[in-house]
């Protein structure tokens, strides 16, 4: 069977490029560890009616499928098999409606997350998941349950998508959820496809939850003279009911690099910042200017009271280069040299115990790591830097282990894709592996969608 033809008599020969001949952006997304792949072929369909027929010839031929977005993932979920189709849905990138009565929008996978803040903002309503890298798809965001650093007050991906339409490997087309926030009907199958990594089925629409847009916000930045204050200091600060946007930690490597590499001056005097060894970041927002005044105040006061150095409040500009420039950390790290980036999530009252394990862990095995976090909903984001194989292997075995020791997984946010699968299959108890096993084959008993994600 000639599979190309197929292809172009489903989407048109405008819109399937056979792998030779696909720009070299198809072959990878952003993670450092999985080596690009061409495919055989990329096909760009416009409507979900085009993805059923695709996924029915896939599932005819046996033929690996692989989604992408914006390939803007961290986890090798978008990198494709050599023998397969990467599934482009860069023209299905329409926003269908705002509907400012329910407050939800409906958007197509291939919408960037610009694109719907843009379209919000105009209407007063914002889309409040912010994983960072606006560029970013909401197909991809709905894929792999992404989150960012205002999960702290709004919650991940998952906490927004009331709906989907989606296309099983049969070529059937479902319909889950809809414009309505709470339902009780038999299994939440809009949940299971969210953070599936496209192991499950292809979303081609999803019914968003959109927030009032809040006018009013300020950061405050409190430099720390131990990471260990820190982490300790975070549980404090959410129990406090300040109820903070964004809540990070950033350690004094990593603020050193991404204020360098921005070129940003946050005012710190130099005795402050020499000794700093880490910071916490903590913005807030109100409807009203004066209470978000009152809340600073009684936020840069609990900060001293658990040991800041001190507490500063940065101007509006220099607040947006500081978020943009934490938004862009794996890009430092990246240009750095890191070897691998990780997003291990734990309880945030277990944070001291794991740097600690941290420390530990790099120290026994000769290997530079560093890193930034949501500290808010205890997701760390480390930087490793280990040339060796064997050694990186160790440390990254390690730090999953300690992590899931103390009640956390291996991802908070980027998934498993397959960067993570090694440690995945070692570490998650077998008997929830296998029931995985079971749900994937229940919804794609062809084995055709994503194979070699999650599982081998």
């Amino acid at each position: 069977m000639d599979i190309g033809a197929k292809l172009a008599d489903i989407v048109g020969a405008d819109h399937v490029i056979a792998g030779s001949d696909a720009s070299e952006d198809y072959s990878h997304d952003e993670t450092l560890s999985s080596a690009p792949v061409r495919p055989a072929f990329v096909v760009r369909p416009s409507s979900a009616e085009q993805v059923a027929d695709i996924l029915r010839l896939a599932t005819e031929t046996g033929t690996p499928v692989t989604a992408r977005g914006s390939g803007s993932g961290l986890s090798g979920a978008a990198v494709p098999r050599a023998d397969g189709l990467l599934v482009s849905f860069e023209r299905m990138n329409q926003i269908v409606e705002i509907d400012t009565d329910n407050h939800v929008a409906v958007v197509q996978p291939g919408v960037t997350l610009q694109e719907l803040e843009e379209r919000t903002a105009a209407e007063g309503l914002v889309y409040p998941v912010y994983p960072g890298e606006l560029s970013a798809s909401l197909g991809g965001n709905v894929a792999t349950n992404a989150g960012g650093m205002r999960a702290v007050k709004y919650g991940v991906t998952r906490h927004h998508v009331l709906g989907l339409q989606a296309v099983l490997p049969t070529g059937e087309i479902l319909r889950t959820g809809g414009k309505f926030v709470k339902a009780s009907t038999g299994y939440d199958l809009t949940q299971l496809i969210v953070g599936s990594e496209g192991t499950l089925a292809l979303v081609t629409e999803a019914v968003l939850k959109l927030q009032p847009r809040v006018r009013h916000q300020a950061t405050v930045l409190a430099p720390f003279g131990d990471l260990g204050s820190v982490v300790r200091a975070v549980p404090k600060i959410v129990g406090s009911g300040i109820g903070p946007l964004i809540l990070e930690y950033i350690d004094a490597m990593t603020m050193g690099a991404i204020t360098y590499t921005a070129d940003l001056k946050l005012g710190i005097p130099d005795e402050v910042r020499d000794t700093a060894q880490a910071y916490l970041v903590v913005m807030l927002e109100n409807r009203l200017a004066g209470r978000l005044a009152a809340d600073v105040e009684e936020a840069a006061k609990l900060l001293g009271e658990l040991g800041a150095v001190d507490a500063y409040v940065l101007d509006g500009t220099a607040a947006r280069k500081l978020i943009e420039a934490r938004e862009k950390a794996f890009f430092t790290a990246k240009g750095a040299g890191a070897d691998e980036v990780i997003d291990t999530v734990l309880p945030r009252a277990t944070l001291p115990r794991f740097m600690a394990k941290v420390t530990e862990i790099a120290q026994a095995n000769e290997t530079f790591v560093v890193g930034c976090g949501h500290a808010g909903d205890g997701n760390v984001h480390l930087a490793v830097f280990q040339k060796d194989e064997a050694k990186r292997s160790a440390v990254l075995h390690g730090l999953f282990e300690a992590g899931m020791a103390l009640g956390g997984a291996i991802s908070g946010e980027h998934g498993i894709g397959h960067a993570k699968k090694q440690y995945f299959l070692e570490l998650e108890d077998p008997a929830k592996v296998d029931l995985m096993r079971r749900v994937k084959q229940a919804f794609d008993p062809a084995g055709i969608l994503n194979p070699g994600v999650l599982f081998d």
